[in-house]
């Protein structure tokens, strides 16, 4: 059997049949892979594609997942250890200046008052319309600006004036908020007030001993006690504190435009009433003790002059610059700048800062004080002071003169020339032409478009504005503004202080129109930074017609094209702290209150003390402890360790009188003012 069992294995047929069942097992797992393949594809084929949306949303996803850990991380360190680690990378640390001065046997000693400047304190809705429900005392300005990103217009709407009155518009009523929680930070994390009032506080400072005398920096000076009574709130709040603290006067501390405030305030507490507090002529005398004013624009500065021109900075301009569509059309809905500069016009306090003196101060065509400052010039840090001429052998020998008294110039050309090359045609008669727009088709209405043609074309053709010229432009293109402004401000020199005209509120926030008040005891200090590139003159040019568009524009084309020039980005640039300019800071501290003059007659003692900027050495640094800028400074220690030494009772003399880096008694020199 098994011999037939072996033949029949070997018939003919049998390869044939096992060649049919390979090629059939073959055939099956190609079906099998071919059906694979085919349901791989459908699978890929139903899983929805990658889209920008999908990238957007897992990169919100990652920044708010790391930001979200970090925040916990910080929550848990030890408060510690972020010292720790900048003592490791940097080294120790030097004490705060409340600590050192404590161990040196200092303590609280003269009532402290602050006075805010311009934007720094907060503002909270009491009163507004329907798009403002459920804002009542809710910050509109200062804190997290959340209203702002919210409901743009209706926040526009709350924080503009009356453009008639430069008061309250009907239905709305927004307050400034009050404690030393107004200005102690403008933001979450950016301090203001805050780390002063933490210093003094190290030396036993409290809030019986500290007073933030706030109020709506929109206003006019006088309109702020007219509508609040802030004037009078501060002189009671003054008289307070000198009599629960054994008699002892007042140190006062305004910052930026707060130092104009308080000026004004000098002379409306000395004027009877109705229009003063009452005072008395020694009401100064027996209350204050010294005035420390932080970055004071005595003299004005040209950054308003641009603001209210044509609602511009250098930053602004060099975000116009880069995205030159974002910020000069409709952008969510919006005409932002045209918007911001409906809204800032109605602030008249903004008029206290247009550059005063004219061209005796600032300079004409083809002179200015500054002449031949050299803006590349590096500075010694650490506070050490620089002998005296320095400054003015390397300015006469690397850098040529600037025409820093053309504050506006229309071309780079124009801005360079003498002035006998400069043909122009006077625009104060000039008819002002047709409209520029249809204002149907316009969000927001400002008076560029009232100007016409004819009006934009006029101003171009001028050439070249001194500060004795500003006036004359800004009465033509914002001629509403001018009027308000006109009649709480004034920008001249007197010529006979005894005229009673200057009895009138508007000349007392203009040093060159009044006279100091009449304690010889009182100390001014006049504290500010220097050795940071300063706004001082622009190159402006004509930007194409559009409907609703700002006929004028800072030229961020125009450069100076060498290595040590001021002019960047079409704006003229000197010795200052960012924002004012040494020459408004230092002027009157050191020529026209210095001694017995007919602006100082009982010979108020008055000091310069400025600080030279060094920026934060790495960002643990945050904004460093020896910075000159003009909000940054209030973290300077050197300034602190001065303010609360004079605090504690030491004089001017016992701080070591002037501490002098720019070349303010040399600019001031040249000055031809009478005293």
């Amino acid at each position: 059997m098994s011999f037939l069992r072996r033949r029949k294995g070997k018939g003919p047929n049998t390869e044939l049949r096992n060649n049919v069942y390979e090629d059939g097992d073959e055939k099956e797992e190609r079906e099998n892979r071919e059906g694979n393949q085919r349901e791989e594809e459908e699978r890929r084929s139903r899983r929805k594609k990658w889209s920008c949306i999908d990238g957007c949303c897992w990169f919100i996803g990652c920044v708010c997942s790391t930001w979200w850990f970090l925040l916990f991380l910080y929550n848990a360190m030890p408060a510690s250890f972020p010292q720790y680690v900048t003592e490791a990378i940097t080294g120790p640390l030097p004490d705060p200046p409340g600590v050192k001065l404590r161990k040196e046997g200092l303590s609280a000693n003269h009532p402290v008052v602050f006075v805010p400047g311009i934007v720094t304190g907060g503002l909270e809705l009491w009163e507004g319309h329907q798009c403002a429900d459920g804002l009542f005392r809710k910050r509109l300005w200062g804190g997290t600006f959340g209203e702002l990103y919210k409901r743009p217009l209706c926040w526009a709407e709350h924080m503009s004036l009356n453009n008639e009155t430069g008061l309250d518009q009907s239905g709305i009523r927004v307050r400034p908020v009050s404690g030393l929680v107004a200005a102690d930070y403008f933001a979450p994390g950016y301090f203001v007030w805050a780390v002063l009032i933490a210093n003094l506080a190290r030396i036993g400072y409290e809030e019986k001993t500290m007073y933030m005398a706030a109020y709506d920096w929109r206003l006019s000076f006088q309109n702020t006690e007219v509508r609040d009574q802030t004037l009078s709130r501060i002189k009671s709040n003054i008289e307070l504190m000198v009599a629960t603290n054994g008699g002892k006067k007042v140190v006062v501390i305004p910052h930026s435009m707060g130092v104009l405030y308080f000026l004004h305030f000098m002379k409306w507490v000395e004027a009877p009433a109705p229009m003063g507090g009452g005072g008395g002529s020694d009401w100064c005398a027996k209350h204050i003790k010294a005035v420390m004013n932080i970055g004071g624009p005595f003299l004005g500065v040209p950054k308003a002059v641009s603001g209210l021109f044509s609602i511009e900075a250098k930053d602004i301009a060099v975000a116009r610059a880069f995205a030159p569509g974002v910020l000069d059309k409709d952008v969510f809905g919006l005409q932002t700048l045209q918007h911001m500069m409906r809204m800032t016009r109605t602030w008249d306090a903004t008029m206290s800062m247009i550059p005063k003196g004219g061209d005796t101060i600032w300079g004409g065509l083809d002179w200015s004080p500054e002449g031949f400052y050299n803006c590349s010039a590096k500075k010694l840090k650490n506070n050490c002071t620089i002998p005296a001429g320095q400054n003015e052998a390397t300015n006469k020998s690397s850098a040529k003169g600037v025409n820093y008294g053309r504050i506006i110039s229309f071309g780079k050309d124009v801005a360079a020339v003498h002035s006998s090359e400069i043909e122009r045609i006077d625009f104060r008669g000039a008819v002002k032409g047709n409209n520029l727009a249809n204002k149907t088709n316009c969000d927001v209405w400002t008076e560029y478009h009232e100007m016409g043609v004819g009006g934009v074309n006029a101003v171009a053709d001028y050439k070249a504005y001194t500060a004795g010229e500003i006036l004359d432009l800004l009465h033509f293109v914002a001629p509403n503004l001018m009027a308000r402004g006109g009649a709480h401000f004034s920008y001249g020199i007197a010529d006979n202080l005894e005229d009673p005209k200057y009895q009138h509120y508007k000349y007392w926030s203009n040093p060159l129109e009044t006279k100091l008040p009449n304690a010889p005891d009182m100390e001014i200090y006049s504290m500010y930074g220097v050795g940071i590139p300063t706004e001082r003159a622009y190159v402006y040019k004509v930007t194409p017609a559009s409907e609703c568009y700002i006929p004028f524009q800072i030229d961020t084309s125009a450069e100076g094209g060498i290595e040590d020039s001021c002019l960047k980005g079409g704006v003229f640039l000197a010795d200052g702290d960012e924002t004012v300019p040494v020459l408004s800071s230092g002027f009157m501290c050191a020529k026209s209150w210095r001694g017995k003059t007919r602006f100082n007659p009982s010979g108020v003692r008055t000091y310069i003390r400025e600080y030279d900027h060094a920026p934060p050495a790495n960002l643990l640094e945050g904004r460093g402890t020896q910075s000159g800028a003009h909000v940054d400074i209030m973290g300077n220690f050197a300034l602190i360790e001065d303010v609360i030494r004079v605090a504690a009772g030491a004089t001017g003399e016992e701080l070591g009188g002037d501490r002098v880096f720019s070349d303010i008694f040399k600019w001031s020199e040249t000055i031809d003012l009478q005293l």
